[in-house]
């Protein structure tokens, strides 16, 4: 071998070394050196820890069948540390997947769907980026085909992921709107309020109502953690551990009966078909321990709608319905309750000593009061007239139960406001009793919206009419019209009162609340208002007339030789046109309890501007006794 071709030799043999030592030296730096730094940072591509929803409470009636529970969705997320660092690639699938997930009409595996104002999804990429491992929410509920085309593209969508995530589902759809109410996206004005208690605000839903407000702590659950490995797109491939499980939230047992529910709702409906009614309420209570068999208000919506995301048309239409859909008239409606409030001043008037069994008082028809201007001309006399002087009569001679039975109202203006030398309770003895029966105040059921009613004083008619009290309106009052509104269901608490012996009980919704493996966490007992004191003897009486209005008087209609009914109608008129005779329009009304000696259930029924009380609303409670005794009662 020559010289130059054995120092060429030796070079390239120096090369070699000197290339291995580099790269010697290289593989020292990043195996060992820095080898920590590049395993953390190739575990953060190929390991993420996800963030695990927690599936939401379900609901169910009192016999166990569910009322809400959780359904599957799709949602389409981009995690934008996965997306193409190339801007014109990262520009191309965030085109297509606005394409796929906000088609224009008619094209696309969306065309049997509205088409949606399409997002920015650059913009949202970028405001992403301030933590990019974490997913961006870009539509929810997406059809399942267009999930599948997605998922069949996945390796040109990199950092685009379909998730399944829980849906809120309401099985009964309408039937229980009111009661349930319903989730949704966290309000603005609420951001701050729920962020303090962990909640993200672009994520996570909360109870916006009903149930779903009043106990969103119980139901809502806690979020978990699981460590994934990943794929080159970011999808997740296999899951290495459950860090943190997620906890699903409580479950909430109602003491309310599906079945009487939907009966109730049927009957409600029958009722203000036939009274030309486009809003009613009718609500069964156990008089015993305030629970809630079941409460109907009308018109109503669908919770779906709103749990879905409802669109702004949608939306629209429920608000600007001129009959409130999305009212519970039952809690929120403040009405005259007409004759059903004459319990209180009767009540009243016998622990008063006002009168007793034996007093009798005349009814002509008409009573004239003497103004007090000029109190002795009788033509400046105002007349205040009893429901029979339509018919040309009065009801003569009449003692407190048949003035219960055949609602006299002369009988209850004299006992509330007197009348000549007979000395009658007074205002203040009068809206005493009333809030005794938890009239001008609210029951304190556990749902959002509640009405406290209006017991009206001589200071607050000074503050809002510049007027002074007049005895008319005490005898107005004496009879459940004039200022006084209340809430149906303060006219059925008020009736629980004489059917349970005097006990005014918060009205209850939640018979306990249990976790996912059944276990009992919170326990609801019957919870007293208080205690109104009402003698034996006022009690028998007030109790015997309601009784006789259902066997020889107003409420005629549900008198039964196998279930003994007492009950009250009520007509209660309010402001609007007249009729061709000159008469206002009405409110139907009827309270009552069953079985009247031993009583199990109590219930109102309420058709606004449903005309007689003892025609119109009496039917729909008959309909509803009747069913509850032959079907409901003996389970």
């Amino acid at each position: 071998m020559v010289r130059g071709e054995r120092w060429r030799l030796d070079f390239l043999k120096a090369v070699i070394i000197l290339s291995l030592l580099i790269l010697g030296a290289r593989l020292w730096q990043i195996q060992i050196v820095r080898g920590e730094t590049y395993r953390v940072l190739a575990d953060r591509n190929r390991l993420r820890l996800v963030q695990t929803e927690a599936l939401r409470g379900v609901i169910y009636d009192r016999w166990g069948r569910v009322l809400a529970r959780n359904t599957p969705s799709y949602s389409v997320v981009i995690i934008p540390a996965d997306l193409p660092r190339d801007e014109a690639q990262r520009e191309e699938v965030l085109a297509r997947v606005s394409h796929l997930l906000f088609p224009t009409p008619g094209k696309g595996p969306g065309r049997f769907y509205p088409p949606e104002v399409a997002p920015d999804l650059k913009a949202l990429v970028e405001e992403g980026m301030k933590n990019p491992y974490k997913p961006v929410v870009v539509k929810r509920q997406v059809t399942r085909e267009t999930a599948f085309i997605i998922q069949e593209e996945h390796l040109n969508l990199p950092g685009v992921q379909v998730k399944i995530e829980p849906v809120r589902e309401y099985v009964s759809s309408t039937l229980f709107s009111h009661i349930i109410g319903y989730v949704g996206p966290i309000p603005r004005e609420k951001v701050k309020y729920y962020t303090a208690k962990g909640y993200e605000p672009s994520e996570d839903k909360v109870g916006l109502t009903g149930l779903e407000f009043t106990f969103e702590s119980y139901l809502k659950g806690q979020k978990g953690y699981k460590l994934v490995e990943v794929d080159v797109a970011g999808r997740e491939v296999r899951t290495i551990s459950q860090a943190k499980p997620p906890v699903p939230g409580y479950n909430l047992h109602l003491t309310l009966d599906m079945d009487l529910q939907a009966e109730v709702k049927a009957a409600l409906e029958e009722g203000m078909k036939r009274a030309g009614s486009k809003s009613g309420v009718a609500i069964v209570m156990d008089p015993r321990n305030g629970q809630i068999l079941a409460m109907v208000s009308l018109p109503t919506y669908d919770n779906n709608l709103f749990a879905r995301g409802i669109s702004a048309e949608e939306y629209r239409r429920l608000q600007e319905d001129p009959h409130h859909p999305l009212v519970n008239h039952a809690i929120t409606g403040q009405y005259p309750p007409g004759s059903t409030f004459k319990i209180v001043p009767a009540v009243a008037a016998l622990e008063e000593g006002i009168v007793n069994e034996h007093t009798l008082i005349r009814c002509d028809g008409v009573l004239w009061v003497p103004n007090r201007y000029f109190p002795d001309d009788p033509s400046m006399a105002q007349p205040f007239y009893c429901w029979i002087h339509k018919l040309g009569k009065g009801h003569g001679p009449i003692n407190i139960v048949d003035a219960i039975v055949h609602s006299c109202d002369i009988f209850f203006y004299v006992i509330a406001g007197g009348y000549n030398d007979f000395q009658g309770l007074g205002l203040k003895t009068l809206t005493h009793y009333a809030r005794l029966f938890g009239f001008g105040e609210k029951t304190g059921i556990d749902l959002p919206g509640e009405s406290p009613g209006l017991v009206p004083s001589a200071r607050w008619k000074r503050l809002n009419y510049a007027e002074n009290w007049v005895t008319g309106d005490t005898y107005n009052i004496a009879i459940g019209q004039g200022f006084l509104l209340a809430t149906p269901l303060q006219v059925l608490n008020a009736l629980a009162v004489i059917a349970n012996g005097g006990t005014l009980y918060k009205p209850q919704l939640v018979y306990e609340i249990v976790d996912a493996e059944g276990r009992v966490v919170r326990e609801f007992e019957p919870q007293v208002i208080r205690k109104i004191p009402i003698s034996e003897k006022t009690l028998a009486l007030v109790r015997q007339g309601l009784r006789e209005a259902v066997t020889r008087g107003t409420a005629w209609r549900t008198n039964w030789p196998d279930i003994p009914v007492a009950g009250k109608t009520g007509t209660a008129e309010y402001p609007g046109p007249r009729d061709s005779k000159g008469n206002l329009p009405t409110h139907a009304w009827f309270a009552a309890f069953a079985p009247y000696d031993d009583p199990k259930i109590a219930l109102v029924v309420f058709l606004e501007g449903g005309g007689e009380g003892s025609e119109m609303a009496v039917p729909v409670a008959a309909r509803i006794i009747r069913y509850y005794f032959d079907y409901i009662a003996w389970e």
